[in-house]
């Protein structure tokens, strides 16, 4: 049998492209999605699009009552707060993915898996701790102390830069014109938020072709 291992999936292109990387490795993958109350809820649907593509299990979990925990303080979740087209204190979802981790270290252990992976990487760890090494790690150990089982947190990609990952994900035929990576909930990306903004740069610096529709 296959080893089991648990994607945290948020619809975007560093995710996907986990996934299609554990895939690759021979993992039975289950995948995991959030409604956190973001304004982009067109992330799920790009989420379950590219697990359907895979073909791997996806549960989408409703943790949008948590907005009124954060709600406050980011734009993501609040159009009264404005975008940015570079990074801001208002566009971080306050511990998110701790959030997110621990309800898949909790699927994970329900289902008999004991990795976990997840798509931070080198171009957030400056500005997003949660996406730093140091942290998950952290929160592994935790994960461990919390399930008495050798649970594994792991992003693949850390350390790498967004353009390494277009790269590997090109060679991985990650369907990228499935992903969702704008902060927006438009029919197309709107180009100019930080994630738009990240997403237009990173393809072009890999020199690899974008196919997302940008509506500038």
């Amino acid at each position: 049998m296959k080893e089991k291992c648990v994607v945290v999936l948020s619809g975007g292109v560093d995710s996907a492209t986990v996934t299609y990387w554990a895939k690759k490795q021979g993992y039975d993958i289950y995948a995991i999605t959030f409604n956190y109350g973001q304004i982009a809820s067109r992330e799920t649907q790009a989420a379950q699009k590219i697990a359907q593509n895979l073909n791997v299990h996806i549960k989408v979990v409703d943790i949008s009552p948590l907005k009124e925990v954060f709600g406050e303080v980011t734009s993501l979740c609040n159009p009264n707060i404005p975008m940015t087209s570079t990074f801001s204190d208002h566009i971080i979802v306050p511990f998110r993915n701790a959030i997110f981790l621990s309800i898949a270290v909790s699927y994970a252990t329900s289902i008999g898996a004991d990795k976990i992976f997840y798509g931070a990487h080198g171009s957030d760890e400056t500005f997003y701790p949660d996406c730093r090494k140091e942290f998950y790690k952290a929160l592994e150990k935790a994960a461990r102390l919390g399930t008495d089982k050798q649970i594994t947190i792991d992003a693949p990609f850390s350390g790498k830069p967004k353009t390494e990952i277009i790269k590997i994900g090109k060679k991985l035929n990650v369907p990228f014109e499935l992903t969702w990576s704008c902060y927006f909930n438009n029919v197309k990306h709107c180009g100019k938020c930080e994630s738009c903004v990240n997403r237009k740069q990173a393809f072009q610096e890999a020199k690899v072709l974008d196919p997302t529709a940008y509506e500038e």
